[in-house]
């Protein structure tokens, strides 16, 4: 909403003065008139669109019981889902390979608007998604990251708004719930680095981005600074998972990379043809978001072979997002 400046509220206030005294004095006085013209000066203001309050993150932190990491104003509770023996064609899947349950926070003109990814046995999905549901919250996603993985986990996507205290609590009564689907904290236990004996300045420069390494799983972030994504009018961040990320581990000449592309609608195509003429597989491609603004989908890979090899499908697939239309048709970046 646009803010009422008190100029503009004065201009009002004479206009609507002007035309009542050109429509008659006879069936209004200035009595009346002063009245309309002082509900104008006061009631206008009000009217203003609501100042948006920095995050207790002290608060949020107490409530859920969590230490999280503060960005630019936002805050995320990330929680390594260490419990979770997974394995894809002969690779373990540790959390920075993607086996992280994350619940993030942005400021709102509600307080917080939350949204997070939640990674689910096939038992613990029934009785988190009743959870979910239960605190008043949101399910915008259901869906794969993988396949051939065994034990089986899916992801789910939740989201809201409203207090922050509120909704940090509601946010720990679902993270709690997992914990007592599966009886026990899913990051109490630690995990074993995995092998990793790749050139990474290699793929740094074949990608253009620099990774960082992390148990043995080198991994990029890549955000969107052409787009400007909102949700529910709330601006949806890099640090709020608006990414395309891409996590290798393994060596030289047998690697695995896993991860997400986040793609306008028109660069769906593009990308997965990409991906797919390069020996990358497509396993997953979805939403995460429901009502968001442009529409977003978002796309999960998996990939295994010479590691340079993988960097360049990646950078081909990469090159079919972020371009922009000219006035003339054409594309650039």
């Amino acid at each position: 909403m646009k803010t009422i400046s008190s100029q503009e509220v004065v201009n009002l206030g004479c206009f609507i003065f002007k035309r009542f005294k050109l429509l008659t004095m006879k069936s209004i006085n200035f009595r009346t008139l002063a009245l309309i013209f002082l509900s104008t000066c006061v009631f206008l203001p009000s009217i203003r669109a609501q100042k948006i309050m920095s995050l207790d993150t002290s608060a949020i932190e107490k409530i859920a019981g969590i230490k999280g990491k503060s960005n630019n104003g936002e805050y995320k509770i990330t929680i390594p889902q260490n419990d979770l023996n997974v394995e894809v064609d002969g690779f373990k899947i540790i959390p920075p390979m993607g086996l992280g349950t994350w619940i993030a926070f942005t400021p709102s003109k509600d307080g917080a608007m939350i949204m997070g990814d939640i990674i689910l046995t096939e038992t613990d999905l029934k009785p988190v998604q009743q959870e979910v549901i239960k605190q008043g919250l949101t399910i915008s996603a259901i869906h794969n990251h993988f396949v051939r993985n065994h034990p089986n986990v899916m992801y789910m996507h939740i989201g809201g708004t409203g207090k922050t205290e509120e909704m940090a609590a509601k946010a720990k009564a679902v993270l709690d719930k997992v914990a007592e689907s599966r009886g026990h904290n899913p990051s109490a236990s630690s995990v074993a680095d995995v092998s990793y004996n790749i050139d990474s300045k290699k793929l740094d420069e074949i990608l253009g981005y620099r990774g960082e390494m992390s148990k043995g799983v080198y991994k990029y972030t890549i955000g969107r600074p052409d787009v400007l994504l909102k949700e529910h009018g709330v601006t949806v961040t890099t640090f709020l998972g608006f990414n395309t990320w891409a996590a290798f581990q393994g060596s030289p000449d047998h690697a695995a990379v896993a991860g997400d592309f986040t793609m306008l609608e028109e660069e769906v195509a593009p990308v997965i043809k990409a991906l797919i003429e390069n020996g990358i597989e497509v396993v997953a491609v979805h939403n995460h978001m429901v009502h968001e603004q442009p529409r977003i989908f978002f796309l999960h890979y998996w990939g295994v072979g010479n590691s340079e090899q993988l960097a360049k499908g990646l950078k081909t697939a990469l090159d079919q997002t972020g371009k922009k239309k000219t006035g003339k048709g054409k594309m650039k970046m």
